[in-house]
């Protein structure tokens, strides 16, 4: 006999037999779901309060803690900053909320909050000890009033690309979609194929001018450039522009942080679009001039303090006018707004790669896309199945294959964190789950609902797999990334058919993750670290709260050279026994391990950065390009950077003794009076989920 206590109305009650355990068990179940219909999904307090005295497994020395407070930790209503356990109810509440909303909306069946409560409690556990993490879009926005009240689902996602080849009929539209996205913290790519298309025909006079307010909002930002660049690119009318209901400088940003900068940022983009337009009038809209509009653009944003943002250029591998664009000494006049985007070839098989790997060799770029593998290739282990043929490009990390206006979810997991494969397949599941839930909300562009709808993109991420071949090695890395991958389809088709949603035309990526990696404790990606120990740096406003906090502790602060606002915190880093560094690693086992994970993981695509050694290994590159191009869909470079070739650099190389000895002196973090938040400094080196920005 099954003997359970119950309670009915208040009253306890002993159930003797199945039949009466089955009977109670129906009747609560039809009570929850009758209190739950329309109402929020919500975790249990329970379950929540008994992680608030587990200490959470933040990587690297405080590292993990101190970027978890300093960039995801957002606000209370009660005025406190949010804690780890806070953060992730937040993130798992949003992402529950959302499929709710979907099964209840389009009556795909009763919600099930017990079941939903199991599955979100278990997403939970994982999220907390950091078998995955959501992207940090996710940790930052999943669960705000961003995506709870303002329906802002394009916030959750990492990136974007859009192409100007069909501007002609609307010269200014790609121009805003992708300050729009980046004003949202979304990535954006974008090609040059627009180029030829039209002439710049300046404004025209005769049309009377036109005056447009523009409101202290994004839309309005986003609506006022619009009109700049119908003006100027497509003959309309001249455009006055009124300034004076944008908020003044210093006053905090709601919603998605920073301070404002003041109208001075988005006059001064109108003001130098206008000029720089002007300049080509006449003439044929030409590639310069294309890049030249996205990279002031992304000058704006990021001086607007309103997001960090990130730009890819996608370009023709045989003219001379893209590839040297960021030739500062040939175009002097890009050297204040041309570093705003990385900048890639789309490479063809079989072309020679000599004249591209020339700069190469000087300043890292360009990158190299080879969008015919992005087209007919899903992993690159067999036939191609042409999955992608509508696609046209990629994310500013090449980690993602895009068509047109598409946007993608990352989500990320930790291969090294897990014990056994299973393990590592359970969180899977919920990983999975995480990114296939975004996909639910649509976005504010119709352009890009139809195909986000349509594809569902998904990119799950692995990082730490430096540390994992460490630890366990190239065949066990193998076989996680084989069942792993078959386990995310079955998932896949499992989810769809629930939701009612088509299977995602991808699955699996490799981000060069950034500031998410290091809450885990994890090498980022594919990448290798520059030494075993190391001092990582971080910045902050010199009048960060959390200074004292990390003085308190041990932690060394000091002032940023030449910028007396900002002040750096130095943390020592042991990324590892026995794990491998760049100075161990050649060039070409960069390559090797970037193929590998695209043979076995990732249909979509591998983000790698290869460090490469100019004097011994720049020869080389057009040689490794001929191997590995039938190997990869895209791959980048960078020439390495001499130990103190500037001050206070992101990462410094120190001894087993320095580490031993800085590591020795500090403390436990507690930030338990820290409150400010989200007022983060940019690092030279992209502190976000973005790869390097190389000026």
């Amino acid at each position: 006999n099954v003997l359970s206590l119950a309670v009915f109305h208040g009253t306890p009650r002993v159930l003797e037999t199945p039949s009466m355990f089955r009977v109670w068990s129906s009747s609560v179940s039809a009570r929850v779901r009758h209190m739950s219909a329309g109402a929020a999904f919500r975790l249990s307090s329970e379950f929540v309060n008994s992680f608030r005295h587990v200490k959470a497994p933040f990587g690297f020395n405080g590292l993990g803690e101190l970027v978890f407070k300093r960039t995801y930790a957002r606000v209370k209503v009660d005025g406190k900053v949010e804690d780890w356990p806070d953060t992730i109810e937040r993130v798992v509440n949003g992402t529950y909320n959302l499929q709710k909303n979907h099964i209840e909306s389009h009556s795909l069946g009763t919600w099930d909050d017990r079941k939903a409560q199991l599955s979100a409690q278990r997403m939970y556990e994982k999220i907390f000890y950091m078998k995955f993490l959501p992207p940090g879009r996710g940790l930052w926005a999943m669960g705000t009033p961003i995506t709870e009240e303002k329906k802002l689902f394009a916030a959750l996602n990492n990136c974007a690309f859009v192409s100007t080849e069909g501007l002609r009929d609307d010269p200014s539209k790609p121009f805003t979609f992708l300050m729009d996205a980046a004003m949202l913290g979304v990535g954006v790519g974008f090609d040059t194929k627009g180029a030829g298309t039209l002439t710049v025909q300046g404004p025209s006079d005769m049309h009377s001018p036109t005056t447009y307010q523009i409101p202290d909002t994004r839309e309005g930002w986003v609506e006022a450039t619009g009109r700049v660049l119908s003006s100027c690119l497509g003959g309309g009318a001249p455009v006055a522009l009124d300034y004076s209901l944008i908020r003044p400088p210093g006053l905090p940003l709601k919603g998605f942080g920073g301070i404002s900068a003041g109208a001075g940022p988005l006059r001064e983009l109108h003001e130098t679009l206008h000029r720089r337009i002007l300049e080509d009038a006449g003439k044929s809209l030409s590639v310069t001039l294309i890049v030249d509009i996205m990279n002031l653009i992304g000058k704006c944003v990021v001086s607007g303090n309103i997001r960090r943002t990130a730009e890819i250029a996608f370009g023709d591998p045989e003219l001379e006018e893209y590839i040297d664009l960021k030739n500062y000494d040939k175009n002097p006049q890009r050297a204040d707004f041309g570093w705003t985007s990385n900048n890639s070839v789309f490479a063809r098989l079989g072309m020679d790669y000599s004249k591209v790997c020339t700069r190469v060799i000087e300043n890292g770029e360009p990158g190299f896309a080879w969008l015919d593998n992005m087209q007919r290739f899903s992993r690159i282990n067999g036939p191609p199945d042409f999955k992608d043929i509508a696609a046209r490009g990629g994310n500013p990390c090449l980690e993602q294959t895009l068509e047109p206006y598409e946007l993608c979810c990352l989500v990320e997991t930790f291969p090294a964190n897990h014990r056994t494969v299973e393990e590592f397949l359970d969180t899977l599941k919920y990983a999975f789950l995480y990114a296939k839930t975004v996909t639910l909300g649509p976005t504010h562009w119709p352009d890009a609902n139809l195909v986000m709808s349509r594809n569902r993109r998904v990119g799950c991420s692995m990082s730490g797999i430096a540390q994992f071949l460490a630890s366990k090695g190239i065949e066990e890395l193998r076989s996680y990334c084989e069942t792993g991958y078959e386990s995310i389809q079955r998932y896949d088709e499992q989810f769809s058919k629930w939701l009612s949603i088509p299977r995602s035309i991808k699955t699996t990526s490799v981000k060069p993750s950034g500031t998410v990696s290091l809450l885990a404790g994890a090498t980022p990606g594919v990448h290798y670290p520059q030494s075993r120990y190391y001092i990582r740096r971080i910045r902050l406003p010199h009048n960060s709260d959390m200074i004292p906090v990390l003085n308190r502790a041990g932690y060394h602060t000091e002032p940023e050279q030449g910028k007396p606002t900002s002040v750096v915190v130095q943390v020592p880093v042991d990324a590892g026994t026995d794990i491998r560094t760049l100075k161990d690693v050649s060039m070409w086992e960069q390559l090797s391990l970037a193929a590998f994970m695209q043979r076995h993981w990732a249909d979509n695509q591998v983000s790698c950065t290869v460090t490469f050694d100019p004097e011994r290994e720049g020869s080389q590159l057009p040689h490794a390009l001929n191997y590995f191009q039938y190997q990869l869909k895209g791959i980048s470079f960078l020439p390495a950077i001499p130990a103190g070739s500037y001050a206070q650099m992101p990462y410094q190389e120190i001894d087993e003794g320095t580490y031993t000895d800085m590591a020795s002196r500090l403390k436990p973090l507690r930030f338990e009076k820290a409150t400010d938040q989200d007022h983060s400094v940019p690092d030279l080196f992209c502190d976000t989920d973005a790869c390097v920005l190389k000026s």
